[in-house]
């Protein structure tokens, strides 16, 4: 196990902390834990690059615990109703979609080359920034901004809009794997 896959996994145990903090309404806790997810995101990746320790099990690592923590925090966000509960939904559905194709792909014997395009790491950054500023303010004790909704239809449509793409780069992508 390379030192950047054990950050990952620490981030990945981040996660149900940082839910149980939005939970507790203990909004500076959830906030810190989730601003230290995101360094040791930062970390593990430079790390990786660095001591050239990437490896196939930090491939898989590294964004499942990005999306779980990223899913989880919005999704209880919207059940504390910090968030508008059809923006969780639209995260979700989103990932389930994605999932769900590439399986599908998978049973149809069709190999599915998954290559980051920019308007999912747009997608994600949108996430984060939006997660963490709604966290952000009510740590600070500040009551929720105007501009929240507008963030929320943006990464709504971000979702939206990088699933579409990845399902067109997906269906142009694909090839019959070869069964022997």
């Amino acid at each position: 196990m390379t030192l950047p896959n054990l950050i990952t996994l620490g981030r990945l145990l981040l996660v149900p902390v940082v839910i149980a903090m939005i939970g507790q309404g203990a909004w500076g806790l959830a906030f810190a834990g989730f601003a230290l997810a995101g360094l040791s995101d930062a970390l593990d990746g430079f790390l990786a690059r660095r001591l050239g320790a990437q490896s196939e099990i930090g491939a898989i690592l590294d964004p499942l615990a990005d999306k779980a923590l990223l899913v989880s925090v919005l999704v209880m966000l919207a059940a504390e109703g910090a968030v508008p509960a059809w923006l969780a939904v639209v995260v979700v559905a989103r990932d389930l979609v994605m999932v769900g194709a590439i399986l599908a792909m998978r049973l149809l014997g069709r190999r599915v080359a998954i290559r980051p395009l920019l308007i999912g790491k747009l997608n994600t950054a949108a996430q984060i920034a939006f997660a963490g500023g709604v966290l952000g303010l009510r740590a600070l004790g500040l009551a929720p901004q105007p501009a929240e909704g507008w963030a929320a239809v943006a990464v709504a449509v971000l979702a939206v809009s990088s699933a579409a793409a990845y399902g067109v780069h997906g269906l142009r992508g694909t090839r019959d794997e070869d069964p022997g």
